[in-house]
């Protein structure tokens, strides 16, 4: 006996609605593999998140939900929190006009622009919900790729070696040891703290805390292990006392920006040489150097910077020349490594000033939210800052990607909420 046919109008409703959760599922995979991706290719978060936000957005638009993602679009980025960001990205994109080299610095633009659209496009598609079952999967994906990498470097990148992929260099592991902890942070805490949390899913949540703290101890990466123990206290200080470390991370912030252009100098100065000699050449003696020939190039632009992404050829830049001469060799190193500085360096007074209001409008917004809910924001917000402070280059693709990711594994349906009440 045949099956009763729908009507025409149902029946492509019926399809539409098929074909969005099968868009949804295939976004939410891609979002739950990236790790895996970041430990295969330690640069490939923007394409994972571009392809996500690609099937988000489709999703969105074959539920008919289109006018909706462009008003919640809209509500985001009416936020004081989103139109300060977009303030710097325009500044930013206005100061290569004083670059040596605008195409170099147009592509370094895009580089930071381009994964923070996408994560914004996820934001706003609405699509996006970190339910239980993604939360599991991307804690077991966070291990897997963790355990991964402590297998190669174990065994010295044999496997890399013969399968002939990637670089063979154990410093390839330090972003994926980055990109472990900064989604294990968002996953530790929907796990634990969702509706109706099996016992399975803390102890889930506690051997993908170790197993990253183990990944991050085990890398070359400095900047990893930091944010790991700054991850961590802040947690578990920001849950008995939340003011206090909202107010002590706000200092922090502003403190830490102000100081950038005399970081090198304030560190040559009053850093003892017990300390340093604990550190490897390259997070020492040298990166204090490092931060004062570019604190000089502070110094002589002060307001409007060198342009934005000059940091890469820094040497080649006129101001090079009104660097002192014993300061300017170490101008070639690529970037200032140091994020406040880098920003104070390309974008001056003026775009730092831009970066620690949107700081502070961030910290704001997490003033608002019950202890349990902003603790673990506060952790990975200390954190990536902390990496950020000692990381390598401030406006790298993977970097903004993989922080982006983490944002929406809070649930941007919330997100989104919070920026329809506020706009």
């Amino acid at each position: 006996m045949s099956q009763p046919r729908l009507p025409v109008g149902q029946e492509a409703v019926s399809t539409s609605s098929l074909l969005s959760t099968r868009l949804v599922a295939a976004g939410s995979v891609l979002m739950v593999l990236m790790p895996l991706a970041m430990w295969l290719a330690n640069r490939s978060a923007p394409l994972m998140l571009g392809l996500g936000a690609m099937t988000f957005i489709a999703a969105a638009v074959a539920a008919g939900r289109a006018g909706e993602v462009v008003a919640r679009l809209r509500s985001l980025l009416a936020t004081p929190l989103g139109l300060a960001l977009a303030a710097f990205l325009a500044w930013a994109l206005l100061s290569i006009l004083w670059s040596h080299r605008p195409a170099a610095s147009l592509r370094a633009w895009a580089e930071l622009v381009l994964p923070a659209v996408f994560a914004l496009a996820i934001a706003a598609s609405g699509r996006f919900r970190p339910q239980p079952a993604w939360l599991r999967a991307l804690a077991v994906a966070i291990i897997l790729a963790s355990l991964l990498a402590m297998v190669e470097l174990a065994s010295g990148l044999s496997q890399r070696a013969e399968l002939g992929i990637g670089k063979l260099m154990s410093f390839v592991f330090n972003r994926p040891a980055i990109t472990a902890l900064v989604l294990a942070v968002p996953t530790i805490h929907g796990l634990w703290h969702m509706p109706a949390a099996r016992r399975s899913d803390r102890i889930l949540a506690v051997l993908l805390g170790l197993t990253v703290a183990a990944l991050a101890l085990r890398s070359e990466s400095a900047s990893a292990r930091l944010g790991v123990a700054v991850c961590l206290v802040c947690w578990v200080a920001s849950a008995y006392w939340p003011r206090l470390m909202l107010t002590a991370a706000a200092i922090g912030l502003v403190l830490t920006m102000a100081m950038a252009p005399v970081l090198g100098l304030a560190a040559h100065n009053w850093l003892p040489s017990v300390i340093l000699n604990r550190f490897a050449v390259m997070t020492g003696q040298a990166r204090i150097d490092i931060w004062q020939s570019f604190g000089e190039v502070v110094r002589v632009r002060p307001i409007a910077g060198a342009g934005f992404g000059t940091s890469a050829s820094m040497d080649r830049h006129p101001v090079a020349a009104e660097v002192a001469p014993e300061h300017r060799v170490l101008l070639g190193v690529g970037h200032p490594h140091d994020m406040p500085l880098q920003a104070w360096v390309e974008t001056g007074a003026i775009g730092a000033g831009i970066l620690l209001a949107a700081g502070l409008l961030l910290l704001a917004r997490l003033r608002r939210l019950p202890a349990r809910e902003m603790a673990p924001r506060l952790a990975l917000f200390a954190a990536a800052f902390a990496i950020s402070v000692v990381g390598h280059g401030a406006w790298q693709g993977w970097w903004i990607a993989v922080l982006g990711a983490g944002i929406l594994w809070f649930g941007p349906g919330a997100a989104a909420r919070q920026g329809e009440d506020h706009g």
